[in-house]
């Protein structure tokens, strides 16, 4: 049989897991243990000698079928799945960074993320150095903030809120000339957009909360790499430490990744022509989408990505005061933070998903405090922005 598409995969890609199943719809393994065929047959699932379940802390199967799908829609040989995505991210920094070592990190990056790595890995002694990507000369920028106690570089792309573009390919040759993993957080464009591991990243992670499960009806993470650095993450942390996703979340997320295809080429499609759409609005003073020949970032995002994405970041004249006039007068929009749901989600960073930034920290990331976050959702654009300029029109 001859390659599948990427379309195909993803409804398809992996049937069955070590437990085979003649139905359609994989079956949800909601246990917290596993019976034991005998007290040898026991020990040797414990000792290794034997491949099979014990407890769904340490293996399921409805939590390793989908591992397994998202390996193959990343392109990587393994995966590992979280409670959520901020369980991944701190999976990977705590297996990969001890007290005294220090990763690198754009500084424009999820604002929970932000906050582990500036405040709470420090507590450990594992110190993030930030850089802005928006930096002329980034590569030396970089190789000055790594030395011997470097342990890993960190990105976004695109990047939340600022829809920054991050060249993965130069990253990940700094990345290899100092022979330290990159890690990618790929959850603005999903498997179905960008693919780091072909660019050259050694771990991508995703909050599957958002485009992986694409209904805003649960929380997860994925961890996609090689088999070695994924069984280091579930051996050294994720086993005793617990952040494991429930088996019900993973059949949820399942059944979303099914219909990815089809979502994000909504969502990209509806959110360039709702990006151009806002560029000429007389209200709006800037809009951010990696799509529009405008965007900094355009070039590379050509390069490295399928589409654009259905995020967009935008700021209208007037400053806070009038992005707030946007925000509480639109009305098929909803304010609320996430992202990635059938439904446009509209919110202000500067003081919900990144006010744990300090007003310093947020120019140095480029978050204005002006700047508006919009995810695009599955409604006929046309209703999208009808629903915005209707808001923007009520700016005095």
């Amino acid at each position: 049989m001859k390659k599948l598409t990427k379309e195909t995969e993803i409804v398809h890609g992996i049937h069955a897991g070590p437990v085979m199943s003649l139905d359609l719809v994989p079956p949800i393994h909601m246990t917290s243990t596993f019976k034991f065929q005998d007290v040898d047959h026991g020990a040797d699932l414990f000792s290794g000698k034997r491949d099979g379940y014990i407890y769904t802390r340490l293996g399921n199967p409805t939590v390793d079928l989908l591992e397994r799908k998202v390996a193959v829609l990343e392109g990587g040989e393994s995966s590992a799945a979280t409670a959520s995505g901020m369980a991944a991210v701190a999976a990977v920094a705590m297996t990969l960074a001890a007290p005294g070592d220090n990763f690198v990190s754009c500084s424009t990056v999820y604002g929970g993320t932000f906050a582990l790595f500036n405040t709470d890995l420090a507590r450990f002694d594992i110190r993030a150095r930030f850089i802005s990507p928006r930096l002329s000369g980034i590569r030396e920028e970089i190789e000055q903030r790594i030395d011997g106690k470097t342990r890993f570089l960190y990105v976004e792309t695109p990047a939340n809120p600022t829809l920054d573009i991050i060249d993965l390919s130069l990253w990940a040759d700094v990345a290899g000339v100092h022979r330290i993993p990159l890690i990618v957080d790929n959850t603005f464009a999903s498997p179905y957009l960008q693919h780091p591991l072909t660019l050259g990243a050694d771990l991508v992670i995703h909050s599957a909360t958002k485009y992986l499960g694409g209904h805003g009806d649960l929380i997860g993470g994925v961890i996609v790499g090689s088999d070695r650095m994924i069984r280091n993450i579930k051996a050294s942390y994720m086993k005793h430490f617990g952040p494991v996703m429930s088996p019900f979340n993973a059949w949820l997320i399942l059944r979303g990744i099914k219909t990815l295809a089809l979502r994000m080429e909504r969502h990209s499609d509806s959110a360039l022509a709702i990006a151009e759409r806002l560029s000429s609005h007389p209200r709006v003073a800037a809009v951010f989408y990696p799509g529009l020949t405008t965007h900094p970032g355009h070039m590379v995002a050509r390069q490295q990505m399928k589409k654009y994405g259905g995020m967009i970041a935008f700021e209208v004249h007037g400053g806070i005061p009038a992005g707030k006039t946007v925000m509480n007068t639109v009305t098929l929009c909803t304010l609320a933070v996430s992202l990635g749901d059938c439904e446009t989600l509209i919110q202000h960073p500067a003081s919900m998903t990144h006010a744990v930034y300090s007003p310093a920290e947020r120019r140095l990331a480029g978050i204005s405090d002006g700047l508006i976050r919009l995810s695009v959702g599955l409604e006929h654009p046309d209703d999208i922005m009808g629903d915005l300029k209707q808001a923007l029109d009520c700016i005095s």
